[in-house]
């Protein structure tokens, strides 16, 4: 599939482990500030709001990181964590505002080390790790931020608290979305009378995996005169949209037909695809499928709502389109396809599966190879035989453990 939603293994049902500490504890952490300026400033990056959500000590961290399958070995600290609402710049550089997690380590450290945790594919703007309490995603940033990281989490455009829709898998967005979060991060952070490192420790899953590539990237290009490329550890990313579009749409793989109307209403947005919805899909879903994809109704409602296969919901010649792109979306593809083709000043650590069937690793080697072209220092890891979403939680310890030995 061309990038499934990001999932992670099941949390204890019913079992709600996200709990408010003592007032002390919030005390404790001088980082809890709760509100931004009185005037909101313009400037990109800037911090509107800052509001805690969640504040755990190390045992707590450890049993909600427990109940998502995760490795606690790496739990330093205890967590607190703030839901933040930022100035940003849409696809078209307007102004706009986008909503993100920043989870801080309960420590007295003056200055901390900064961690980009980038999100899998998303359809419900409420599943990010900023708004739901049972994101697999605020799991992964209280496991950076319990080992000592200041993690910024963002949710992207149009998720969360952002206006607007979701750009799905569109790297430039993605890019200046997750700098501008990171502006906003370093401005709690110095709040507290702390320091972020300029030197951003980067990963993320799925669409992250392929966001964090844009991330560094950007960064590297100067993005932000305050921050570099400290690290690069993406996972289980679509690297190649051609290569991994082109399987979806001629393998007849069950079930892909929600991911590409995904892809396709997204890109469209963005790039214009089509003139009529109806030049694309089949009646009925051509009067149905772009209100779909608004950010309100969750994966289960679109996966009901949509047939399984392409030809049911494409016509002919769209399906067509899809299968020999010209125009508009192959530019748009050779921009997707391009995350990888530059040369990072960091080694980068690529982690993926042979079994992984939702983004095939074929993406992997593909991203390698374009690293290796332009002398990048690179590596794979293959966890063989495992699906999608255990990739994610076989990685993550070993990401810790890369981030950490930088520090030795």
């Amino acid at each position: 599939m061309l990038c499934a939603p990001h999932t992670a293994p099941a949390r204890v049902a019913g079992r709600d482990v996200t709990r408010f500490c003592a007032a002390a504890l919030l005390a404790a952490s001088s980082a809890c500030t709760t509100t931004g300026p009185a005037t909101q400033p313009v400037e990109r990056g800037a911090l509107i709001s800052a509001t805690p959500v969640a504040v755990l000590d190390a045992g707590q961290v450890s049993e909600h990181l427990e109940a998502f399958g995760l490795d606690t070995s790496h739990v330093r600290f205890g967590v607190a964590a703030h839901q933040i609402v930022y100035r940003t710049i849409d696809t078209n550089g307007a102004s706009t505002t986008a909503s993100g997690l920043v989870a801080l380590p309960v420590n007295s450290e003056s200055e901390l080390r900064a961690v980009a945790w980038l999100h899998g594919t998303t359809v419900y703007r409420r599943d990010v790790a900023s708004v739901n309490p049972e994101s697999p995603d605020r799991a992964a940033a209280f496991l950076f931020a319990s080992a000592g990281y200041a993690t910024s989490a963002p949710d992207y455009l149009g998720l969360g608290l952002g206006p607007g829709f979701h750009p799905y898998d569109h790297a430039p967005s993605t890019a200046t979305a997750s700098v501008d979060a990171l502006r906003a991060t370093r401005a709690l952070v110095e709040r507290s009378a702390r320091r972020l490192d300029e030197r951003v420790l980067i990963s993320g899953f799925s669409q992250g995996g392929n966001g964090a590539m844009a991330l560094g990237r950007a960064l590297q290009q100067g993005a932000d005169a305050e921050l570099s490329v400290g690290a690069l550890a993406p996972i289980s990313g679509p690297y190649d949209v051609s290569g991994t579009l082109e399987t979806a749409v001629t393998s007849g793989i069950e079930h892909v037909a929600p991911y590409v109307a995904y892809l396709t209403i997204a890109w469209h947005r963005v790039h214009h695809l089509y003139d009529a919805p109806s030049d694309a899909f089949r009646a009925p879903y051509d009067e149905t499928v772009e209100g779909l994809f608004d950010g309100h109704h969750t994966g289960e409602q679109i996966f009901d709502a949509l047939p399984a296969t392409l030809e049911e919901l494409f016509t002919p010649q769209f399906l067509g389109y899809l299968r020999n792109p010209t125009g508009a979306l192959l530019e748009a593809l050779e921009e997707a396809d391009g995350t990888c083709d530059w040369r990072p000043d960091v080694p980068v650590h690529l982690y993926a599966s042979t079994g992984d069937r939702d983004v095939p690793i074929a993406n992997a080697h593909h991203c390698k190879e374009l690293l290796e072209a332009q002398g990048a220092d690179t590596s794979l890891i293959d966890f063989g035989e495992v699906d999608h979403g255990t990739s994610v939680s076989l990685s993550l310890p070993m990401v810790v453990e890369q981030f950490a030995a930088l520090d030795e």
